[in-house]
């Protein structure tokens, strides 16, 4: 079961339905994204969309927003999620290793991301593949 990474360049019906079924096993309080909110993830420039195919299939994805700032660029991994008949099978270590390449293509020279703890094989992954446990507080302003 490998995993084949690609970008989504165009918002299909397959990747509509995809996200349907990917969003709601990484958060139940936010929907799905529809194909607007889709297309204009797709069209930003500061990000990518990563889906992992396995079997021809849509069984995962990550988003990589990039953005220059006076320090840098600035690299984030968001709303990583592989669907959980995939899980154990290197999905989500694909698609991170494809978004800190593509981060390192942007010139980043550092990559973030955040997870749960109680996401514990995530927290595992992102060990293992040398993301590092920061000590800082993570602050949340609701709008």
């Amino acid at each position: 079961m490998a995993a084949v990474i690609e970008r989504a360049t165009e918002v299909t019906d397959e990747l509509v339905a995809a996200f349907g079924v990917l969003i709601p096993q990484l958060s139940s309080s936010n929907p799905p994204p529809g194909r607007p909110q889709l297309e204009q993830i797709v069209a930003a420039d500061a990000c990518v969309l990563f889906v992992a195919r396995v079997d021809g299939r849509i069984a995962g994805a990550l988003t990589l927003a990039t953005f220059p700032i006076p320090t840098g660029v600035r690299a984030w991994i968001e709303d990583v999620v592989v669907d959980s008949a995939a899980r154990g099978h290197g999905v989500g270590e694909a698609l991170n290793q494809a978004a800190i390449a593509e981060a390192r293509a942007r010139g980043a020279v550092t990559v973030d991301l955040t997870s749960r703890p109680s996401r514990e094989a995530a927290n595992r992954l992102y060990q293992r593949i040398g993301f590092v446990r920061r000590d800082t507080n993570v602050y949340r302003f609701d709008l």
